[in-house]
């Protein structure tokens, strides 16, 4: 009994060993995600994408509704009934006394009313694609950016760490310099002190970081990626050449935003198209049974309302105001698109020249002065102040350069939003 019960505790631990141990594993391994992962997560876990593409659906079952025949009527009628008077319940009484009517009708629509309502639905819904499609281009973009931001903070981390351990190594060679009395107490207690200030940027890269691959799991959706992910990839620069005048044919062809009001005008045009047919008046026919006194007769029956007064004007001329309104919002966003495309074409315009300043020499420039300034600080060559004013001028340098190539890269990312898509030509 005792080798059964251990058996069944082996067989029983065995799954459960082996999942803590694979969750273990997981655990100690981050989640490594590239931008082109980030994006495809972003798409299909966006909690506030999904409830815009619901929008689709919805317009998709309008359409079947605007589809949708009349239905037919049905009338039933008993008249002269002995309900007071049970005693004249008899087949006689109900066969010469009593009337019965039964009979059906049916709504004919004129002026292709059906076929103009399944158009104008099937423009609504492609409006709503174009702006599902701009929200898509939108969360792209903001994406693209906050990834940016979460490598720019592991960049600056990395800077922040590597800068520390350098200091780490100048302080302990300055307590060895005054020890051997070739500095003072007080330089040593400066250069004690201004290690406070790279343990301080440490610690706020971290922070910077933490929040950084936050708001970015936020866009991705939480549930999208473990909670101690990492981006893949390092900030790094992509020389770019393009033209201001294919990018605006471009914007022109593929913007969302402005083939959402394009298809607006269509849209308007079925909805005026839907209002003059809405004019023409319906005709209703039925055809009916009646058995009274005895007599049993068919009935015919035709009736349609005489367009005197009402003809439907008033919608007809607001659906005409409506199709202006759209041709307008039309030429708006167009001259919207163009004014995007500008703007940030001159905006990664001027973050590249930027960014190829420091590269034509300056980061060089900089790093060899602090190295200098180390090397001359070290053998007793230069004073503590020329070497901490190196140190600041290097830590500063290095820090505007990642964020001037971060900002070339977001502006890179704005330039593929004017555009709308992620290939610039």
């Amino acid at each position: 009994m005792g080798k059964l019960r251990s058996g069944v505790v082996r067989k029983f631990l065995s799954p459960l060993v082996f999942t803590l141990f694979a969750s273990l594993v997981m655990a100690q391994t981050p989640t490594q995600i590239s931008l082109d992962q980030a994006i495809n997560l972003a798409l299909a876990h966006s909690h506030t994408l999904k409830a815009a593409r619901t929008q689709i659906q919805q317009n998709q079952a309008q359409e079947i509704t605007a589809s949708l025949r009349p239905n037919p009527v049905l009338a039933w009628d008993a008249l002269f009934v002995p309900t007071f008077s049970p005693q004249n319940f008899t087949s006689n009484n109900l066969s010469t006394n009593q009337q019965f009517d039964i009979g059906a009708s049916y709504l004919i629509e004129r002026g292709g009313k059906r076929h103009r309502r399944t158009d104008a639905a099937v423009d609504a819904t492609a409006v709503t694609r174009y702006q599902v499609s701009d929200s898509e281009r939108t969360l792209v973009f903001n994406v693209a950016q906050q990834f940016i931001n979460a490598q720019l903070a592991q960049s600056v981390l990395e800077f922040a760490v590597k800068d520390l351990k350098s200091f780490e190594e100048t302080v302990t060679i300055s307590e060895d310099r005054y020890r051997a009395g070739d500095i003072s107490e007080g330089d040593l207690l400066k250069i004690q002190l201004q290690l406070l200030q790279f343990q301080t940027d440490v610690s706020s890269a971290e922070v910077a970081k933490v929040q950084a691959l936050a708001s970015l799991r936020q866009l991705l959706g939480f549930d999208a990626v473990a909670a101690d992910y990492e981006v893949e990839g390092e900030l790094a620069y992509q020389p770019l050449v393009v033209n201001l005048d294919d990018l605006r044919l471009r914007a022109l062809k593929s913007r969302p935003d402005l083939l959402a009001a394009t298809e607006g005008v269509k849209a308007a045009q079925s909805q005026i198209a839907l209002a003059k047919a809405n004019g023409k008046v319906d005709l209703t026919a039925g055809l009916s049974y009646s058995h009274v006194a005895d007599q049993s007769s068919l009935s015919a029956s035709f009736s349609i309302p005489m367009p005197v007064f009402d003809r439907n004007q008033g919608e007809i001329a607001r659906t005409r105001y409506v199709l202006t309104q759209s041709q307008e919002n039309a030429e708006a966003a167009s001259d919207a698109v163009l004014t995007d495309v500008r703007n940030n074409y001159e905006g990664f315009s001027t973050n590249k020249k930027i960014l190829q300043l420091y590269l034509s020499g300056y980061l060089k420039k900089a790093q060899d002065s602090r190295d200098i300034s180390e090397y001359a600080y070290k053998r007793g060559a230069a004073s503590l102040l020329a070497f901490l004013d190196a140190e600041r001028s290097y830590r500063s340098t290095q820090l505007a350069y990642r964020q001037a190539l971060a900002n070339y890269l977001v502006s890179v990312e704005q330039l593929k939003e004017a555009v709308g898509t992620r290939v610039l030509p």
